[in-house]
């Protein structure tokens, strides 16, 4: 019965001691004093009713009592420890590690865990996120995903997860005090821009047809989250990537002036490690199932 166990600590005092022939040198593993030892064994003989060591100057030796009391206990530890480390191992396992970019992870992958983990309480997704192209070699991760075919290594293969295009979102109050009800104008705006993807004004301008564009007051930021948060604050309109809208233009946080000048850019592409977790493929499977959800593009 449970309730017949002795104390925990003072049998670990006892194997470590037998262990060690020694109450010091128990003392010393267990990071505790030799006094604190030796009150455990005392305990535990005092529990038992009988003699486990015959107490020498400088060695602390087994009684016959003692020494079966060991071996009983010593396998009892053993598989004690031997489950922890299962489980240990198992719940290690139930982790799948992502290597996104950082406005990736914050636009788009990590407002959407949620419900990821609702859906898998079992599984515990941990993002890393990177600029650089993953490196299998120099990290650990079960699923990749970036822009682009280019830059990936040789033993991860990508895949297609993500159509995307860039459009102009501003916040309701910026358009509300100074209209942009065509391209031209936006020669009275103030234009927000990522330091990763500084040439998307450029480019857009040349593809919807604006012959001359000249050079436009702009703000620059280090990563696309920070333009997107300075232009739901009002400082300017920005282009940006749909894929990292999140909900701003559901809830009308930001709105679309111009929805129809849209810009094709490179797909986003995932790959799965060759050494990767069985739980991946539930994480995968998730992903497919939040592309279906393209966002909204509206102007209230």
């Amino acid at each position: 019965m449970i309730a017949d166990l002795p104390p925990l600590n003072a049998v670990r005092a006892f194997a470590a001691a037998a262990r060690h022939q020694s109450f010091s040198r128990a003392a010393e593993e267990l990071h505790v004093s030799h006094s604190a030892v030796s009150r455990h064994i005392k305990l535990l003989e005092e529990r038992l009713g009988a003699q486990l060591f015959e107490r020498r100057t400088r060695q602390s030796v087994l009684t016959p009592q003692g020494k079966v009391f060991y071996e009983q206990v010593n396998e009892a530890l053993t598989q004690i420890a031997n489950a922890a480390t299962a489980l240990t191992r198992s719940a290690a396992q139930r982790k799948v590690t992502i290597n996104v970019r950082p406005s990736f992870a914050v636009r788009w992958l990590i407002p959407r865990l949620p419900e990821f983990m609702a859906l898998h309480p079992d599984i515990k997704p941990q993002v890393l996120t990177r600029t650089q192209p993953p490196d299998p070699s120099g990290e650990t991760f079960d699923v990749v995903i970036r822009r682009g075919y280019s830059g990936w290594p040789s033993t991860v293969q990508p895949q297609v997860l993500l159509e995307d295009d860039l459009l102009l979102v501003a916040a309701p109050s910026l358009l509300q005090c100074v209209p942009l009800d065509s391209v031209h104008d936006l020669a009275w705006h103030k234009l927000l821009s990522g330091r990763t993807r500084s040439s998307d004004w450029q480019t857009w301008a040349k593809h919807v047809g604006i012959k001359r564009w000249g050079t436009p007051p702009t703000l620059q930021f280090d990563h696309m989250h920070l333009v997107l948060q300075a232009a739901v604050d009002g400082l300017g309109v920005a282009l940006c990537p749909t894929s990292l809208l999140g909900k701003d233009l559901l809830t009308g946080r930001l709105v679309c002036p111009l929805p129809s000048l849209r810009l094709p850019l490179t797909r986003y592409y995932y790959g799965v490690s060759r050494d990767a977790v069985a739980e991946t493929q539930f994480f995968v499977e998730w992903m497919f199932s939040q592309t279906q959800q393209p966002a909204a593009t509206r102007h209230e």
